[in-house]
């Protein structure tokens, strides 16, 4: 088991040298400022003093994901419509796809938590995973500049994209396509609940298609929890009518 490390005004030294070690090799760059790629690994749990939490690294990571993903995009599909190229990106950028690439790179063995937070398996959670490879992208652009955050994202996003040979319709644009066809309305969501601490969100959402039995699902964001409660009511649907 990782050992659990703690942040309270400054960095461990020999901490953050660990991280660095062991991630340089994979994130296929060597950073010059290691503190920049512990501080990716802060969950707010940890905060302390002055150091600061993954969030504001997370915020920009998401952007430059996005841009690099439409780059690959852009240049891989040539022919494809507008549409086609946003549902693959959709696929490309969502938290699960962060989270598979977190656990092959095991990101999850560097978080940095708070001790509440480790027992209640922080170091497994997906959205934790999720938001730690965001903050590790926006680490090596702010160390190094795009160009060493796109090599780190045309590698290991490479795969996942030629997965699908055609574009991927998510689970909610399914659902909404069947429930015009067959009934003539759209699918209604629902918050059923909505429970946990600010930085770690628990929804519970109801989906449900006219007079049909409603599915129900659980995720750590409103659109994760939509996404998993369209995915079972379609799989209902598929055995129903298979």
């Amino acid at each position: 088991m990782p050992r659990r490390r703690t942040v309270t005004a400054a960095f461990d030294a020999a901490a953050v040298e660990a991280i660095a070690e062991a991630l340089e090799a994979k994130l296929l760059h060597r950073f010059e400022d290691r503190q920049l790629l512990a501080r990716a690994f802060v969950h707010p749990s940890a905060v302390a003093g002055d150091v600061q939490s993954n969030q504001r690294l997370e915020f920009l990571g998401d952007r430059v994901l996005g841009l690099a993903v439409a780059e690959m995009l852009h240049g891989e599909y040539a022919a494809e419509s507008e549409g086609a190229l946003a549902r693959r990106f959709a696929a490309l950028v969502r938290r699960e796809a962060l989270e598979r690439i977190a656990r092959h790179l095991c990101l999850g063995d560097h978080l940095i938590l708070a001790k509440g937070e480790e027992e209640s398996g922080g170091r497994d959670n997906s959205a934790n995973l999720a938001d730690a490879c965001e903050a590790v992208i926006a680490a090596l652009f702010v160390d190094a500049g795009y160009a060493a955050a796109a090599r780190f994202i045309r590698h290991y996003w490479a795969a996942p994209m030629a997965e699908d040979k055609s574009p991927p319709r998510d689970a909610k644009s399914a659902l909404q396509e069947w429930a015009q066809a067959h009934h003539g309305v759209l699918p209604v969501y629902r918050l059923i609940q909505r429970h946990g601490p600010a930085h770690a969100p628990h929804f519970e959402i109801e989906a449900q298609v006219a007079d049909l039995p409603a599915a129900e699902a659980a995720g750590a964001s409103k659109q994760a929890a939509e996404q998993a409660a369209a995915q079972i009511l379609l799989h209902r649907l598929a055995m129903r009518d298979g």
